[in-house]
């Protein structure tokens, strides 16, 4: 593995940089005071390549690989954390759980458009009553009717879901056959009836990138819209969750390192007596930790993007680098408050923003103790954390 960065992804991360200074991070001042959706600020980022690197370029991408995903999906939460959900859900789980398992129709109607911004996109599979195992409860079931099916149930915290111009949602075409009975379809929100999304008020996170509650009644999806075949669900969500573990893994690490960045330069101005705090011991104690649990986390996560950049399964990489990411970015927040004492508190100061978004992230795509449980299964030799079989990689759409 070679840990430095091709000049084209320092490119991408130096271009990808400037753009959330001059264009994410006003618009999200503007969206969070308006409790506005950036729609305007999501389009100019697709625009420019920020979604697309993982996709070839005859569906728009740029063919980066995912190894370019982690980098900027750090650097995008390092800089504004709430532009972070757009790489799972315009960059990562919607586009990408259509261009593996769709059709080459599907692909070429949603694709190219999500990864660009010029549609928003969602990924529906957690329900209210889902908790560490949404897929093995799911409520929501999918009766066939002529050539669409109508939908029923709810989901839960589904981001962007009252934006969404399409997405990815799971529910029961056969309610009694458990995991098997789960059929994934592409969802289009503002084209048929039979959907609302409440937002969910979450202390300390956006305004604007909001989740929400979904109710679904007899909401309608054309047959057309099904994902893979009946009954394929189940594993269509398991190969989804473990690319969506590679963007919030670097979400995480963007967060531990803006902790430490925030920390640093408050601990070098912050006087006491006869100087700065960070000539303390017990601070330098806790920025020595942090810096080793950022550089750590940074290696899982880079080590999990070069590993589905070779095309292999990697369910055992992505655990482990959440898992790492979680606890060095929880780390991160901690001593920061720590460091900053009560100016933690203070709107003036990124700390307590920062923790929002961590506590949120350490639930996506699989708590903690979720992720030791499968690290835990694998190394015991109980269950492959590789077992869920990668889908091909698509060369072209033709």
């Amino acid at each position: 593995m070679d840990f430095n960065l091709s000049p084209d992804l320092i490119q991408m991360r130096d271009t990808v940089e400037k753009l959330m200074r001059d264009v994410a991070q006003p618009a999200a001042k503007v969206a969070e005071r308006e409790e506005r959706f950036p729609r305007e600020a999501v389009a100019k980022l697709g625009a420019e390549g920020v979604f697309g690197t993982a996709f070839p370029e005859s569906v728009g991408g740029s063919g980066l690989g995912f190894q370019s995903v982690s980098v900027i999906s750090e650097t995008v939460s390092r800089l504004e954390p709430g532009f972070g959900y757009c790489m799972n859900l315009q960059g990562m789980t919607c586009p990408l759980t259509i261009f593996n398992w769709g059709t080459d129709d599907q692909v070429r109607r949603f694709v190219p458009d999500l990864i660009a911004g010029k549609k928003i996109g969602m990924f529906a599979l957690t329900e209210p009553g889902g908790g560490s195992d949404p897929a093995g409860n799911m409520k929501t079931t999918a009766r066939k009717q002529g050539d669409r099916y109508l939908l029923n149930g709810s989901k839960m915290f589904i981001t962007f879901s009252d934006e969404a111009d399409a997405g990815v949602l799971f529910a029961k075409t056969d309610p009694a056959a458990g995991h098997r009975g789960i059929t994934a379809f592409i969802v289009e929100p503002k084209r048929f009836k039979g959907y609302r999304a409440d937002p969910v008020r979450m202390s300390g996170l956006s305004r604007a990138f909001r989740s929400c509650a979904v109710f679904l009644d007899d909401f309608e999806v054309p047959e057309e819209n099904r994902l893979g075949n009946e009954g394929e669900g189940f594993k269509i969500a398991m190969t989804a969750l473990e690319y969506g573990r590679l963007t919030v893994s670097a979400r995480l690490l963007g967060l531990a390192q803006a902790c430490l960045d925030a920390a640093s330069d408050y601990a070098r101005t912050r006087m006491i007596r006869s100087g700065p705090i960070g000539g303390t011991q017990s601070v330098q104690h806790l920025i020595a930790d942090m810096t080793v649990n950022v550089e750590a986390a940074r290696l899982l996560v880079r080590r999990l993007g070069w590993t589905m950049d070779k095309g292999d399964p990697a369910g055992r990489e992505a655990a482990q680098a959440k898992y790492f990411a979680s606890i060095a970015a929880r780390h991160a927040a901690d001593a920061a408050s720590e460091i900053f004492g009560g100016y933690a508190l203070a709107d003036e100061y990124p700390v307590r923003k920062f923790s929002g978004y961590i506590d949120m992230l350490n639930m996506g795509e699989g708590a903690p103790a979720v992720q030791r449980t499968l690290i835990a299964e694998d190394t015991l030799g109980f269950k492959d954390a590789n077992r869920h079989v990668t889908p091909p990689r698509r060369g072209s759409v033709g």
